[in-house]
């Protein structure tokens, strides 16, 4: 089965979707090996891994779908990639979602932020007007060569304008075609009833560990009527806080001795990145 009826049989099950987000391949490849059914590339996490930068429309278009290319080819799940703004207008969005298609994407999400964009828990945020977005989700639905492709519409309007004004921007993507609804940063569980039960389509849920918005376990999200929910900043943020220990561990002591039980061990990381599969195509090819 294709990746992108995969997942679209994933959003129509009765059960939320649980896509956490994966910082880099290795990340991804232990989403995974835990057993999640799809994987989020998230674009917060890229710029943070990549560049070492905050997510503020740093990282290219090329950039972001060479590492979604790279997550794609190292799972066998549904891969669903941030495509922040689509990286320009319109006709830009057309390239952009044949460039994330040739990538293997099941799913990309293209938000209504003004370029250069920004993350969706920051202030500061800009929005274009709701007739752009709307052109350019008719665009990336046009373009698309597989008709199973996901695409998320997000909507940054809920901070600017108001809880209304973002539902009525969702309603607009809904119409012109989007699979999926993201309405970024609601405040209040009561703002994320109202939002579920205005969209017909599923709808995501963005947990960010210290964000704007409540973060809920998945039972309650999906009580609530959420179809999808993603961790975009979780294997980052924790990822960071076990490198500075490890660090300051070392500089202090001289030795890493005292974390080596806080370590994957030398041999379950070469079976965690496939050592083992590529043994087995040396004896196979290399004769």
């Amino acid at each position: 089965m294709k990746k992108t009826t995969q997942l679209r049989k994933l959003l129509a099950a009765p059960d939320i979707l649980v896509a956490p987000g994966a910082h880099d391949a290795i990340a991804a490849k232990i989403i995974e090996k835990v057993g999640f059914q799809a994987v989020y590339v998230t674009g917060y996490g890229q710029a943070a891994s990549h560049l070492g930068r905050p997510d503020v429309g740093l990282i290219t278009l090329n950039e972001m779908v060479a590492r979604a290319g790279n997550i794609v080819e190292t799972v066998d799940i549904p891969v669903i990639a941030d495509a922040d703004t689509g990286f320009g207008n319109a006709i830009n969005v057309m390239r952009t979602v044949r460039e994330y298609e040739k990538a293997g994407v099941a799913g990309l999400q293209l938000e209504d932020q003004v370029a250069p964009k920004k993350c969706g828990h920051m202030k500061g945020r800009e929005v274009v007007t709701k007739e752009e977005m709307v052109w350019k989700i008719k665009a990336a639905v046009d373009v698309r060569q597989d008709p199973d492709l996901v695409i998320i519409a997000r909507t940054d309007a809920r901070t600017i304008d108001g809880i209304d004004a973002a539902i009525s921007r969702a309603k607009a993507y809904e119409e012109a075609g989007a699979d999926v609804l993201f309405i970024e940063s609601p405040e209040s569980v009561e703002e994320m009833r109202k939002i579920t039960s205005s969209i017909k389509v599923p709808v995501l849920a963005n947990m960010v560990e210290g964000g704007r918005t409540p973060l809920l376990n998945n039972e309650e999200l999906e009580k609530i009527g959420f179809g999808i929910v993603i961790y975009p900043t979780a294997s980052t943020y924790i990822t960071a806080k076990s490198v500075m220990k490890l660090m300051e561990t070392l500089k202090e002591k001289g030795t890493t001795e005292s974390l080596i039980d806080e370590m994957i061990t030398f041999s379950g990381f070469n079976e965690l990145i496939g050592l083992g599969d590529i043994r087995g195509l040396e004896a196979k090819f290399l004769k």
